[in-house]
Parts: structure tokens; C-alpha cells; sequence
């Protein structure tokens, strides 16, 4: 079943990531399914694994991967962290913790970190300028670290409801090595403006694509063609990409995973 599977979508994921939490990883089953059918990692660094493992755990799960010549990408933490927050503490905490996600990144090797400003309207607008202020203090150190490893670093949609955030921050740090990752299931269960203005304010940062679709409502992170996203219309726009993005899927469940490579196989996404 793995081997017809991996030669079925292998031409998809060879040119894709797939999310792959890092304590699902250890605990062996995923790692299994990821290695058996040859694909490749964005391995997620959320929740207590930074505290919890040392260098030698991670490297053990790296070296997995590096053994069948495959690729990852790293997503760093982002539950409860606010790289622009105002409390002093709170800020030292989620510092530490991007830190210690940016030193894996001459373990793991990977392609791009994809990261989170942590930015919500209701919170921050109102003091944006010190929120802005904050954020990038806490970057420029980190992107030195990736610039140093040549990682590019990603910084993702989430809760944000305009483009203009990422735009503002993208500008003020001014690296060469930083993008945009566009997320599809984000734009739509978030933002509700769709990808049409994202694209038209930081296409000339995208880097890469964090590909699930949902109702509109919930980030229900499902299969590609199971929700409201038009797939086929965004992929025909990427033609004019002077460099195409990395991609990564991002379902929440196994059968999600396949019905995702059906999907991009039967549409020729990419």
C-alpha cells in the first residue's frame, strides 16, 4: 500500500512539504508513514519540545530524514508567544523560545523556518507603532542567526485581516533572506478577503505556500477541494511568479493528506 502510494503522487511530493508535528514525529508512527512514503517534512516546534528534548533528540529525528535524502522545513512555535507583546516577561519567554526553535536550524538544515508575527487587530492596532517597534527587536537577531545557517525565514498569515502588517514589517527589516508564506486556509477563515489582496501587496516577498482549505468559518485544515478555496484559479496566477514558492501541505488528518495529492494530481496544480 506505502510503496503504490509513494510511486502514485511521488512527482507532487518531491516538490512539496508536509506538516509533521516534532513529538508525532518521535513517537515513531508518523516518522514511519513520512519515511515509508518518501516524503518530506515541515516539522512543527510547537508546544514543549523546546524545553523538553535536548540537541541529540532533535538530531536523531534530522538525521532520519538526511539518510533518504530528504528535504524539510522547520515551523517554528507560536501558541501563546508575542514576538511584539509589551509585557517585559511574557516577551523574554517567547524570545528565548524562537531562540532556541532558530538554533535547530544547522541541525534540521531545512529550506525555509516559517514564523508568526503574532498580530491581532483588536489587540495591537491601537498601538501599533510600539507593537512594530517590539517585533523588530525581536527579529533581527533571529534573522542574523538564519542568515548565518542561509535559511530563509517565512513569516505567515494568521490572524491578521490586511496585508499591511507583513508589509510593514517586511519593509522595516529590510533582509534579503525573509518572505511571505501565504496561508490559503488562513486568507479564508481569518481574513475572509481571499488571496486576491495578499498577492497584490506582498508578491514580491512570496517564498512559500501553506496549502488547506476550509468553510470560511473554521480553520478546519482539510483536504484541498473540500472547502471554498479556489485552487485552480491561484495556481494559474503563480504563472507570473518570477520564482515559484515553496509549498507545503498542511492537513490535520491522514485521509486528508491523500485526498489532498488526489486532488493536486487530478487539477495538475503543480
Amino acid at each position: 500500500m506505502a510503496n503504490s502510494i509513494n510511486q502514485q503522487y511521488s512527482q507532487i511530493t518531491s516538490k512539496c512539504f508536509i506538516n509533521a508535528p516534532f513529538e508525532q514525529l518521535l513517537e515513531g508512527k508518523l516518522l514511519k508513514l513520512f519515511l515509508t512514503n518518501q516524503l518530506q517534512p515541515e516539522i512543527g516546534l510547537e508546544g514543549k519540545c523546546l524545553w523538553d528534548h535536548k540537541t541529540a533528540t532533535f538530531q536523531k529525528i534530522a538525521d532520519s530524514f538526511f539518510k533518504q535524502d530528504l528535504k524539510c522545513t522547520l515551523h517554528a512555535p507560536f501558541f501563546d508567544l508575542v514576538p511584539g507583546g509589551s509585557d517585559r516577561r511574557i516577551l523574554e519567554v517567547t524570545r528565548e523560545k524562537l531562540t532556541r526553535a532558530f538554533a535547530l536550524l544547522k541541525v534540521f538544515q531545512p529550506a525555509s523556518i516559517v514564523c508568526h508575527l503574532g498580530f491581532e487587530e483588536n489587540k495591537h492596532r491601537g498601538k501599533f507603532d510600539n507593537w512594530l517597534s517590539t517585533s523588530l527587536e525581536t527579529w533581527h537577531p533571529l534573522l542574523d542567526i538564519a542568515d548565518q545557517a542561509g535559511t530563509r525565514v517565512m513569516f505567515e498569515n494568521t490572524y491578521e485581516i490586511t496585508p499591511d502588517v507583513h508589509r510593514e514589517l517586511f519593509e522595516k527589516l529590510d533582509a534579503p533572506h525573509l518572505g511571505f508564506c501565504l496561508d490559503t486556509g488562513h486568507v479564508s477563515a481569518f481574513a475572509h478577503t481571499g488571496w486576491h489582496p495578499w498577492m497584490n501587496e506582498l508578491s514580491p516577498w512570496l517564498g512559500q505556500l501553506h496549502l488547506h482549505d476550509n468553510d470560511g468559518i473554521g480553520d478546519n485544515h482539510i483536504a484541498l477541494g473540500q472547502g471554498i478555496f479556489d485552487f485552480v484559479e491561484f495556481f494559474n496566477s503563480l504563472h507570473n511568479q518570477p520564482v515559484f514558492p515553496l509549498l507545503t501541505l498542511e492537513p490535520h488528518s491522514e485521509d486528508d493528506l491523500w485526498q489532498s495529492l488526489a486532488y493536486i494530481q487530478e487539477k495538475n496544480l503543480f
